[in-house]
C-alpha cells in the first residue's frame, strides 16, 4: 500500500506532538518493510535525522512553502490543493496532529491527542483556540478513523463531537528505550553540573503554560514544611500565557528555591528523573501525559492529577490528587518526602506500570489501522 503521513510536527517541534510523532514513526519503520510511506514535510523542516535513517520504503516529500503558509492555504483559506501534489498517489493518509489537509486518499486517519481547547478553553491562546475550533471539527468529520491518545480523549470526542465509538480507537503512547533509571555516577554528576543542581529537588517537566498548573505547584511547594533544603526544578520551554507562572515564586516567597531551567533535551531527562526526589505533574488536563510515563520508566516517585488520562497512565504507581487542591498537593509531596519506605515501594510500582506501554505495541496497532 502507498501510505502518506503528515510528518510536519516531527520535523518542526522538539517536544510534545513532535516527539510523539518521531517516536511512533521510528517504531513503525522498524516493523513495516512492506508498505511504501511518504512523509510530508514543509520547506522549513528542521528535525529530519530520524526520518533520514528510516528504511528505503520510507521517503521524505517536501512542500515548496513553509509550515505557516501551508497551514494558511489548507486550513484558513481552505484551498483544495491535494497533499498528493507533494507526496504522490496515496491509498491512505495519516495525520498525527489534529487536522487533515485536502487529500484524495480513499482512507483518512487522524490522531486527536486531547480536547483541552474544549475542556479548558481558558488555558488556550485565543488565536489558537479560534483556529482549532474551526479546523478540528472539519478534520473529525472527514476522518474515517480517529486515534485517541487515551480512553479519556475518546470519551471527550464522543461528548463534544458525537463521534460514534466505532470510529474511534484508543492508541496509547509508549516511551523510548533510553528512559530508564540512571545509576552511572558520572552521568548523574554531569547533569547535576550542567543544571547547577546543588540541592535535593522536586522535578516538573513540560511547557510553561497555564494547563500545566504550575502556579499551584509553586504555591504547594512554598507550603512544604521541610522545603528549606529543597529546590523545585521546572524543566520546559516557554509556551504561552506564562507571566503569572514566572511571577509565582516571588509571590509565594520561594524565589531562591524555584528554578526554571528551560527546555531539557531528551538525553538529559532520564538523569533528571533519576536524580529527583519526586516528579510532580499536577496538570489540569492531559490527553496522555507522556512525562508521567517517562518518569515512571525511570523509577521516579510520582505525584500527578486524578483527572483526564492521567489515572490511565499512572495506575496505582503514583499518588493521584485533585489538581485544584493546593493543600492536597502539598500533603502528597510531604507524604512521599517523609516516608522513604513508602517512596521506595512507589518507585518499584513505577517500573512495573511503565512496562504496560510500548512504542512497539503502539506502532503495531497503527500499522493494523493503516492497512485495514
Amino acid at each position: 500500500m502507498k501510505i502518506a503521513v503528515d510528518y510536519t510536527s516531527a520535523a518542526r517541534q522538539r517536544a510534545g506532538i513532535g516527539r510523539y510523532t518521531r517516536s511512533l514513526l521510528r517504531a513503525l519503520a522498524a516493523q513495516d518493510s512492506v508498505n511504501a510511506y511518504a512523509l510530508y514535510v514543509p520547506r522549513d523542516a528542521l528535525y529530519l535525522d530520524d526520518a533520514r535513517a528510516f528504511p528505503k520504503n520510507f521517503r521524505i516529500a517536501r512542500a515548496p512553502l513553509n509550515e505557516r503558509y501551508m497551514v494558511a492555504l489548507w486550513q484558513r483559506a481552505q484551498l483544495p490543493l491535494p497533499v498528493e501534489t507533494f507526496v504522490g498517489r496515496a491509498d491512505v493518509f495519516y495525520s498525527p496532529d489534529f487536522v487533515l489537509p485536502p487529500t484524495r486518499a480513499r482512507r483518512k486517519i487522524l490522531t486527536i491527542h486531547d480536547l483541552s481547547f474544549k475542556r479548558h478553553p481558558e488555558t488556550a491562546v485565543p488565536n489558537l483556540k479560534w483556529y482549532l475550533e474551526a479546523a478540528v471539527p472539519r478534520a473529525i468529520a472527514r476522518a474515517d478513523l480517529i486515534l485517541a491518545d487515551s480512553n479519556a480523549t475518546r470519551d471527550d470526542l464522543q461528548e463534544f463531537f458525537a463521534v460514534p465509538s466505532a470510529h474511534i480507537q484508543t492508541l496509547y503512547s509508549g516511551y523510548d528505550d533510553f528512559f530508564q533509571r540512571v545509576a552511572d555516577a558520572a552521568t548523574l554528576s554531569a547533569v547535576r553540573a550542567k543544571y547547577e543542581l546543588r540541592k535535593p529537588f522536586i522535578l516538573n517537566v513540560g511547557a510553561i503554560e497555564p494547563r500545566k498548573n504550575l502556579t499551584r505547584l509553586i504555591q504547594a511547594f512554598a507550603n512544604l514544611r521541610q522545603r528549606r533544603d529543597l529546590e523545585l526544578v521546572i524543566a520546559g520551554g516557554r509556551g504561552w500565557m506564562y507571566d503569572e507562572i514566572y511571577a509565582a515564586p516571588e509571590k509565594f516567597g520561594v524565589s531562591a528555591q524555584v528554578r526554571f531551567i528551560g527546555f531539557a533535551p531528551d538525553q538529559d531527562l532520564p538523569a533528571l528523573y533519576s536524580l529527583a526526589e519526586l516528579f510532580v505533574y499536577p496538570s489540569l488536563y492531559e490527553g496522555f501525559g507522556l512525562p508521567v510515563l517517562e518518569a515512571l520508566a525511570c523509577g521516579a516517585a510520582v505525584v500527578t492529577s486524578n483527572n483526564s488520562s492521567l489515572p490511565e497512565v499512572a495506575g496505582d504507581a503514583a499518588l493521584l490528587i485533585d489538581a485544584r487542591d493546593v493543600e492536597a498537593l502539598t500533603w502528597a509531596m510531604e507524604r512521599l518526602l517523609q516516608d522513604s519506605q513508602w517512596r521506595g515501594m512507589m518507585q518499584t510500582k513505577a517500573l512495573t506500570q511503565a512496562k504496560k506501554f510500548s512504542w512497539t505495541t503502539s506502532a503495531a496497532a497503527l500499522q493494523r489501522a493503516l492497512t485495514a
